[in-house]
């Protein structure tokens, strides 16, 4: 297969700014974000679309705690199916009163902001009184993102004269390269600024512009190299600066700094960000261009690949689009050391925190797309936080370990009425874990792994509450469904069909992984895999919740009990199919979000519509809106890209052009026939 061309047929080309499209370039540890200009010179004009961000996977702050919150001091009590009380780390209903003030209401609020995601920087040209750029002042604008070299070229005429960038990342450090060409820098009339803010625990917003004395930046030069400290109270990082000779890096203000190339016309800097001091030889730009070269054409050379060129559906263009971007972006964004914010390193969601029922849509595709080690990088984190979720578990009465769902690096919960009885992340590691099985069936892979198995399938089994009335086991009280609209109900809602579906699966996955290991089976997750409630049914389709009612809005997680999950036998394959037709046919879309197309692709492909697959796929509807960049849009402001919508999307391709197991014979398995002719090589079948 000719895999150059089907990448390049998709690089981005732009000749205009667009405040939702800029580009990145990054490695999965590290990402920076660029406007038109190739650097981030128009922050302002990017401040209501998608922000422009340097973020890295270790670079948290967290503001001084003089009370000494803690999470207990956010808890409450709630009441299990047996009478036990069960407390959880909630936002209370006082929250969003102002006019309330106790221990507990501050403790959440800290907690809930602390530790938040921060900006390392932001590197833009300005104008030689350090004035910055305006967009209108731009020409003939013409940026392209070289998917195949991993480079961002951008020309644009400032003052009618010629300004030329290129822009990459190295594949392994927190580094990018810079190379510039314009008369400009020669005339002293353009220069390029290094600005560091100071942080703040917003919603969305990491940088603080205005707290100059509340952070210091320790500036040491040396030729043509400056190492740079940086101080937030007691979080410290470090920032080198290497430029090309004839160029000179002037301080003008306690965080800011301007480097100049008067009388060249040409500038090469790197720029590189560490938790630690940085050593050895700075690293050249020509160096960094041509190993982010080597790293992006080996990347698009091996694993999966798509080709839709011949088929006549007219939307075949568009899916490969989408999915062709959605490797560049889930390799740049989810592919770090730790599972990913919903907005990647670009800008802050959720004060830049992760949630980890989303990494399995952030990250799951790798394996499936011949890339495990891209997934692998995170399941270390797993192993490191182990020790917090079966504190955690211990601490509510439970066994084995119980799995936050809103953390930053250190995997303490933060508080929320929704995620902290939100269950459905519990499973992941089991199936993370299967997927790397699967593509590294050693001895070494079940070792490594048990511990995250057995201990994530213990709290399952320590959670399951036993009716004795009914003979069954329960899935809470307490808890919040996948879908998440009946949380307001947490105290009685019981019985997810997803969640049903998905424990049973998991429980029986721990117990092979007990045979694979030559270890007896577990008898009581066999007796509560083939115990629990039956999957609730209403009006001869699944519904969310066998208790309360809900709407049929949000995200459809019942399809998700065969799709998501593989088939337990637990789910009517008829029924399933009347219910993915009523979904699509009756749900309120308006309330969905990016991986709900996706998971209703994946549950075509079980119930053997794959018409209804690609259907899903390509909705025309809001919230399966994909930007000219790759993103996936899902509103203005707090959260106008969401990469959980495109990992999804490649896990879903992933299914319907290599298969599930147990998939009908032949190629493309999940596509139709009628219109798509399906060319694909390198993946590994779904379980």
């Amino acid at each position: 297969m000719d895999r150059y061309t089907i990448v390049a047929r998709h690089a981005v080309h732009r000749t205009s700014a667009d405040p939702l499209e800029p580009l990145s370039v990054g490695n999965g540890e590290f990402a920076f974000t660029v406007d038109v200009t190739g650097l981030q010179s128009l922050p302002d004009f990017h401040a209501d679309g998608i922000r422009l961000g340097t973020q890295a996977q270790w670079a948290w702050h967290t503001a001084p705690n003089p009370q000494g919150f803690t999470l207990a001091d956010s808890y409450e009590d709630y009441e299990t199916p047996e009478g036990r009380r069960v407390a959880y780390a909630t936002t209370g209903a006082d929250y969003s009163d102002p006019t309330v003030t106790h221990r507990a209401k501050e403790a959440r609020q800290w907690l809930r902001q602390n530790p938040h995601r921060i900006d390392l920087g932001r590197i833009g040209f300005v104008r030689a009184d350090g004035r910055g750029l305006r967009v209108s002042e731009l020409a003939a604008i013409s940026q392209r993102l070289d998917l195949w070299r991993g480079r961002i070229e951008s020309r644009f005429l400032l003052d009618g004269t010629l300004v030329e960038v290129a822009t990459t990342c190295d594949p392994e450090l927190d580094l990018i390269a810079v190379r510039i060409e314009s008369a400009l820098l020669a005339r002293g009339e353009l220069a390029v600024a290094v600005r560091f803010p100071y942080a703040q625990g917003d919603w969305s917003e990491p940088c603080d512009w205005n707290s100059a004395a509340l952070h210091h930046t320790e500036v040491s030069v040396r030729g043509r190299h400056a190492h740079i400290r940086r101080v937030l109270d007691r979080d410290v990082h470090h920032v080198g600066l290497t430029w090309s000779s004839g160029a000179h890096l002037k301080q003008t203000g306690p965080h800011e700094l301007v480097l100049r190339a008067d009388g060249i016309g040409a500038l090469d800097f790197t720029a590189g960000f560490s938790p630690t001091p940085l050593a050895g030889t700075p690293q050249t730009v020509q160096e960094t261009l041509t190993a982010a070269e080597l790293f992006w054409a080996e990347f698009w050379a091996t694993g999966g690949v798509v080709d839709v060129g011949d088929s006549t559906d007219p939307r075949a263009e568009e899916l490969e689009r989408r999915v062709v971007l959605s490797q560049y972006l889930t390799a740049i964004h989810c592919a770090g050391s730790t599972p990913p914010q919903e907005t990647g390193l670009v800008h802050n969601s959720w004060r830049g925190k992760f949630h980890l029922e989303m990494h399995w849509w952030h990250a799951a595709h790798f394996a499936l797309w011949d890339r495990t080690p891209l997934l692998e990088r995170s399941i270390g984190w797993y192993e490191r936080i182990l020790p917090v979720a079966q504190e955690y578990a211990r601490a509510q009465g439970y066994a084995g370990a119980r799995w936050p769902k809103q953390v930053g690096p250190e995997g303490r919960e933060s508080p929320s009425d929704i995620g902290a009885v939100l269950i459905w992340q519990q499973p992941h590691p089991i199936y993370f874990a299967e997927l790397l099985w699967r593509a590294r069936p050693t001895r070494r892979t079940l070792e490594r792994l048990a511990p995250l198995v057995f201990e994530s399938a213990t709290f399952m089994a320590s959670y399951a509450s036993w009716d004795p009335r009914r003979e069954r086991f329960d899935l809470g009280p307490p808890l919040a469904s996948a879908q998440e609209r009946a949380f307001r109900a947490r105290r009685e809602a019981r019985n997810p069909t997803f969640e049903l579906s998905y424990w049973a699966w998991g429980l029986r996955t721990a117990q092979a992984w007990r045979e694979r290991l030559g270890l007896p089976r577990i008898s009581l997750w066999d007796s509560i895999a083939r115990g629990f409630a039956p999957l609730p049914v209403r009006d001869g389709i699944y519904v969310e919740l066998e208790h309360p009612v809900t709407l049929p809005e949000g995200h459809p997680a019942m399809v998700g009990a065969l799709g998501f999950v593989p088939d337990t036998g637990l789910v009517d394959h008829a029924r399933m199919r009347a219910t993915l037709r009523h979904v699509l046919d009756r749900w309120g879309w308006d309330e969905t979000w990016g991986w709900d197309f996706p998971l209703l692709a994946m549950t075509a492909c079980r119930v053997g519509e794959p018409s209804l697959a690609v259907d899903a796929l390509l909705l025309d509807v809001p919230k399966n809106r994909y930007l000219g960049n790759g993103h996936n849009f899902q509103r203005p402001g707090t959260l106008p890209l969401y990469l959980p919508g495109n990992g999804g999307l490649l896990y879903a391709v992933a299914m319907m052009a290599g298969g599930w197991d147990g998939a009908p014979e032949g190629p493309a398995p999940g596509f139709p026939t009628d219109g798509w002719r399906i060319r694909s090589e390198g993946f590994s079948p779904a379980p």
